[in-house]
């Protein structure tokens, strides 16, 4: 229903429903703690995110139907060329249903005392803390790089110069004007077109 809902913020919804089936198959094979890091972080944050954005935004649903048509071959041949290799491995002989019966190094064992919270993170930060602080850094790259792509310089635009402000005395920041007798103050920054018009 998310691919296929034509309203984007009945996908987002659905999104969020297919986050709560996942957590709930998370919390049936006994990993607690990731099925509430699921529904706090994606349905929390991402999912959220994705709904404000998509309501915020004025999306023109014409020219997105005309973009999909454009690319519809690509996509088929992507969505086929997944359904061959999932085809593929359901039908190996090495895809059995018994390996949910093998849990992994993060569920403790029956009676050892340690709850699931405390087994993720000691393996975490034991036997794969180079590939955790790694997949922060990757996160951490991206997410700069998005900033400076969407950061763009707009001529026209003031902006603030800590140095030059740093760097003020009293003979620049104070301008004193003799104002002759009856007299205006005219700024220093008015155009002569400005002066004109006022005279």
């Amino acid at each position: 229903m998310v691919i296929i809902a034509k309203n984007p913020v009945h996908a987002v919804l659905f999104l969020i429903l297919a986050f709560f089936n996942a957590a709930g198959l998370f919390i049936l094979l006994g990993a607690e703690f990731l099925a509430m890091l699921l529904i706090v972080v994606y349905v929390g944050a991402v999912a959220v995110l994705f709904l404000f954005v998509v309501m915020m935004l004025d999306v023109d649903f014409a020219e997105l139907k005309a973009g999909f048509i454009k690319n519809a071959p690509v996509g088929l041949l992507v969505g086929g060329t997944v359904l061959i290799e999932l085809a593929l491995l359901f039908l190996s002989r090495g895809f059995g249903l018994g390996l949910a019966k093998a849990p992994g190094a993060a569920m403790p064992g029956a009676g050892s005392g340690i709850s699931n919270t405390a087994a993720l993170g000691q393996i975490l930060y034991t036997k794969y803390a180079f590939f955790f602080q790694g997949a922060g850094l990757i996160l951490l790259v991206a997410m700069i790089g998005a900033i400076v792509l969407t950061l763009r310089q707009r001529e026209g635009v003031k902006r603030q110069s800590i140095s030059a402000q740093n760097a003020r005395n009293p003979a620049t920041a104070v301008e004193i004007v003799k104002v002759p007798s009856g007299g205006a103050v005219i700024p220093a920054v008015a155009s002569a077109t400005a002066i004109k018009s006022r005279l």
